[in-house]
This record gives structure tokens, sequence and C-alpha cells, in this order.
């Protein structure tokens, strides 16, 4: 006889899984006790839709970012918060022009995330083993957030460039593909990778902060690890606030980088393409000295805040109710 209750799921998960406090698995979702452990197929689905989710809501507040961090805007394109500037994107430029560049983010922003999560997943859990035992480390933590953003940028910063260079006021691509062929065209394949190492940069410690800043907010919060939505949007817009604060002048780079802003080129005589970090770094400066390093602060802590509370909320959800799932699929001892 089948065993479908809840009764035979929870005899089933406390026969085969126990906990570090040696509680048992239960319904209210203590999935951090789940087997060795949970699979990387779950990982990877639900870092997948998380990512996808992560950046798809608040992409509008991203192209508003991209825009204010412009070393020299055009005057049409000088905006003083972010309200504002989506305000007069809508009105001048319709109501769907802050939304451009979306495809090619939702197409990248899938298969990095799922690189992304199943990686730091199977790396915090192998250094916890040998840094503290299996328990939680944060050293552990911000090694795997370093580890996971080298592969998640290896995805993502080709999606990077295309999205950044539709999302500038003025942009002369008529599309996603007409973009890529005429980058392609008139700089060469590594124009796409021109920002990679400014993007690990500012990426490794933007991950390392911010899986810490989750861990431990996790421990305050939820210190038994149960699926918590409360704490999970929590701890993920707190992580999310911190880390974008702190690196918020390599982006600027970044974005300078990725888009090649031509008027701000010119003005410095720079011909040809700006490459390199050092380089970025130097023409920022000489461009608007140290408060240009925080152009677009605002947006970005914005965008941040409820981006990853967004993709802890839902990876957190689709990792638990996924392991749920196969746990319940799994034949009882009635069923041997």
């Amino acid at each position: 006889m089948a065993l479908t209750s809840d009764r035979a799921v929870a005899t089933l998960e406390m026969s085969q899984i126990k906990s570090k406090d040696d509680e048992p698995f239960n319904s209210d979702g203590d999935y951090e006790s789940l087997p060795p452990h949970v699979s990387v197929a779950t990982h990877m689905t639900a870092g997948a839709v998380a990512g996808i989710l992560e950046h798809t809501v608040m992409y509008p507040v991203d192209s508003v970012k991209t825009r204010m961090q412009s070393l020299q805007p055009d005057p049409n394109a000088q905006y003083r918060s972010v309200y504002e500037a989506l305000k007069r994107i809508i009105q001048t430029e319709g109501v769907f022009r802050p939304l451009r560049g979306l495809n090619i983010t939702m197409m990248g922003a899938g298969p990095a995330h799922a690189l992304y999560f199943a990686c730091y997943e199977r790396v915090k859990r192998s250094l916890s083993d040998v840094i503290q035992s299996g328990g939680n480390s944060h050293l552990a933590n911000g090694m795997a957030g370093s580890v996971a953003t080298v592969l998640h940028d290896a995805v993502m910063n080709p999606a990077e460039v295309v999205k950044q260079r539709m999302q500038m006021y003025n942009s002369p691509y008529r599309g996603l593909l007409d973009c890529v062929r005429t980058i392609t065209r008139t700089e060469g394949i590594g124009a796409f990778y021109r920002s990679y190492s400014t993007q690990l940069t500012m990426n490794i410690p933007f991950q390392a902060v911010h899986f810490m800043t989750y861990e431990l907010m996790q421990e305050q919060l939820n210190p038994h690890r149960h699926y918590h939505p409360g704490s999970h949007i929590v701890s993920g817009a707190a992580a999310g606030a911190v880390s974008a604060a702190i690196t918020t002048p390599l982006d600027v780079c970044k974005t300078l980088l990725n888009t090649q802003e031509n008027v701000a080129l010119n003005s410095m005589n720079i011909s040809g393409h700006l490459t390199g970090m050092a380089n970025a770094f130097r023409t920022v400066y000489r461009l608007g000295g140290l408060t240009a390093f925080f152009k677009g602060v605002q947006a970005r802590v914005i965008y941040q805040m409820p981006s990853t509370a967004i993709a802890w909320s839902v990876y957190e959800f689709f990792k638990y109710f996924l392991t749920k799932q196969q746990l319940e699929q799994e034949p009882g001892p009635g069923q041997l």
C-alpha cells in the first residue's frame, strides 16, 4: 500500500534524514538537513528561475541605473531621481523603452544563475566540511560565492554588454540581433568580454560580501534554517544593499567599458576603444573626480535590494519545494 499521507512522509523523512541538531526534516522545511544533499539539478532549476525573476522584475530600474552612470549624459538624459527618470523615459520614449534589452538579459540570466547557485552550494559544502567540520563557515561562504561568480560572469558578461548598450539614451541599435552583429563587425568578439576582468574585480567582492551577509542574517533570523520566506526576503535585501553600496565605483567603471560612451571618450581625446580596469578608473576620475565613482548609487541600491530579495526567496522556495516533491515520490518501506 502506497504511503502518501503526511504522516507517512514525515515518518520516511525522520527515518532517512537528520538535521545538524538531530531534529528531523519536517514539512515546515528544514531543507538544509536534506541528504548529500539537495541534487545539483534542483539547485540549477531553482537558481535559473530565481535569476530570471531577479533580473526581470526590477529591470526598468536597472535601465535607469545604466543611464545615471553615464559620465557625460545628453541634456535630455540627465535625471535627479529614479522616479523622475522612469517618468521621463516613458513620456518621451515610450512605455516599453525601460524594458529594452530585457530579452538578452533573460537569455543570459537563466543559465548563468543555474551555474552560479549550483557551484555555490557545492563549493560551500565542501569548504565548510574542511574549515568547520560541516558547520556554517563565513569564510567558506565568501570563497564559494567568489568561485561561483567566475562561472556566472563568463556566461552573463556578453549579455551585459548588449543590454547596457541598448539601455543607453539614443541607442543606435534596432534590436538585439542588430546590436550583436554591429558590435561583432566593428569591435570584434573580444568586445563582449572587454569588461570581464572589471566585472570579476567588482563581482567577486560583491558576491563574497553578499553571501556572507545573507548567511550571517540567516544565522540571526533563521538559526534552524527552516523554509521561512520572511527571513529569506529580509536577508536577501540586506545582502543586496550592503554589496551594492560597497561596489558602486567598480560598477561605474564596468558600465563605461561596456557602453564605450562616445561623448565621454571624445572629450578625453581617446581614439579607438577604452580597455582595462586601470584605464577605466583613470577616465572616470578625470571626467568627474571622486563623486563620479558613485554616480547611480541610489538607483543601484534600489535595484539590488528587491532583486536579491526576490532571488533568494524564489531560490529557497524552489529548492524546498522541489526537494520535498522528490522525497514524497521516493518509495516508502511499505512499497519495497
